[in-house]
């Protein structure tokens, strides 16, 4: 579930975090250098932002 607090943009990396008990702050910061390295992640994350439900 994407939690309504404490969400950077959509909740996913915070959804992320909380399923696989890591700190949100690391998801982040691996979500964002895959954005930069890879560039393959954004469609990723939007599809997790749709597949996700919220609170």
């Amino acid at each position: 579930m994407r939690p309504l607090h404490g969400r950077g943009i959509a909740g996913v990396c915070a959804a992320v975090a909380n399923r696989f008990d890591m700190n949100v702050t690391v998801v982040r910061f691996l979500a964002l250098l895959g954005l930069l390295a890879v560039g393959g992640t954004l469609p990723v994350y939007i599809a997790l932002w749709i597949i996700i439900p919220s609170e």
